[in-house]
């Protein structure tokens, strides 16, 4: 059974911009610093590693180009030596993170760069990661679209673990989805904090705590975790002033980075934050009680919900760049599998390539 107490920690934390190295070593100080603090869940900012591009939209095309492959370098690879270090820190220090970061794919022959979030688990194993699903405006000329695969939830020893980036926060389906496989704690990551003037696209870096009158982060938090009944850690970023080394201060045009991190319960009631206009630690202590108070009066997935009524189709596909004509993956026009798909399939999962003939052909003959 999961802990009926922990510790929910949000790492509003300024990045080392555009380098990888730099942020890898902050971010391994405070991982070591939420251990000590008891944090159970230490939750990153969006692209926290290592820094939202807020030069988007804001610099020509070459110099686009070439932030683009600065980017490429510094940003995390599933099979790098600082995802390794990562795993390492989180393990000495007892801490599930979630990490915000861009990612540069692992499929052979791409360098196109993802807006995700790296789980590990408390004995430092990357155990998933989430893919942003649509890039959200001029983000789609940075990133890559996720895959639908990527949507899922983590079991943990505080709860069953999910999480969506910025605007995925809003989008109803998403939320559902995250929902209905069990979902009890949210880490939402957000490039800051803003005042909206009017619509989404006239905002702001928000000045001070009078923000939360218009920016959508601060209503949207609380109602995920109240219609979803969840423990959310929202975790956004922050940039100081201090302009990086190698831009200049128009290049940053869409800088937000206000902060603006909070740690909510499932009434919907914010226990820290909003933290704005500062780095820092944010932590809040939570029982599982207040959950099941909640769901006492409005259970989401059990007593509240009409599934005769409405009902949700959830894909697990993973997005692949070739398909062959008769739309299949890997299986001849005979309907038998290839043998190089059977010995990926039996190499993966460890079996002899004749067992996984014998239920491919046991598998065709049914349909």
């Amino acid at each position: 059974m999961p802990a009926e107490s922990f510790t929910l920690g949000a790492a509003q934390i300024e990045p080392v911009y555009h380098d990888k190295e730099g942020t890898l070593n902050k971010t391994c100080r405070y991982i070591e610093q939420a251990g000590n603090e008891g944090v159970d869940l230490l939750v990153f900012p969006e692209t926290y590693f290592p820094g939202y591009p807020y030069w988007r939209g804001s610099v020509s095309i070459p110099r686009w180009t070439d932030l683009m492959v600065e980017l490429q370098k510094n940003s995390l690879h599933v099979e790098d030596e600082a995802v390794a270090i990562l795993g390492e820190v989180a393990a000495e220090a007892d801490v599930h993170v979630a990490l915000g970061t861009n990612e540069l794919s692992d499929r052979a022959g791409s360098e196109t760069i993802y807006n995700s979030i790296f789980y590990f688990d408390r004995g430092g194993d990357l155990v998933g990661r989430h893919r942003k699903l649509m890039p959200t405006q001029e983000e789609r000329a940075i990133w890559g679209r996720g895959d639908p695969s990527s949507l899922q939830t983590y079991d943990t020893d505080i709860g069953q673990l999910g999480g969506l980036i910025c605007f995925e926060n809003h989008m109803t389906l998403s939320k559902a989805a995250l929902t209905a496989m069990g979902e009890e704690i949210h880490a939402a990551v957000w490039p800051g904090f803003w005042e909206q003037h009017g619509h989404p696209g006239d905002k702001s870096r928000a000045e001070t705590a009078e923000a939360v009158d218009t920016c959508d982060i601060y209503p949207a938090m609380r109602e995920y975790a109240f219609e979803t009944q969840s423990f959310v850690a929202a975790c956004s970023a922050y940039m100081s002033e201090d302009v990086p080394e190698g831009f200049t201060e128009e290049e940053l045009g869409f800088n937000v980075a206000a902060g603006g991190s909070m740690l909510i319960n499932p009434a919907g009631i914010v226990k820290a934050g909003p933290l704005i206009g500062e780095e820092g630690l944010l932590t809040a202590d939570f029982e599982r009680d207040e959950r099941r108070a909640t769901k006492a009066y409005f259970d989401a997935m059990g007593h509240y919900t009409r599934w005769d009524a409405v009902s949700l189709s959830i894909s697990d596909e993973t997005l692949e760049p070739a398909r062959r004509k008769d739309g299949s993956m890997g299986v001849q026009q005979n309907g038998q599998l290839s043998a190089a798909t059977a010995q990926t399939l039996a190499e993966e999962h460890d079996v002899s390539i004749e067992a996984v003939e014998e239920i491919a052909d046991a598998v065709a003959d049914r349909q």
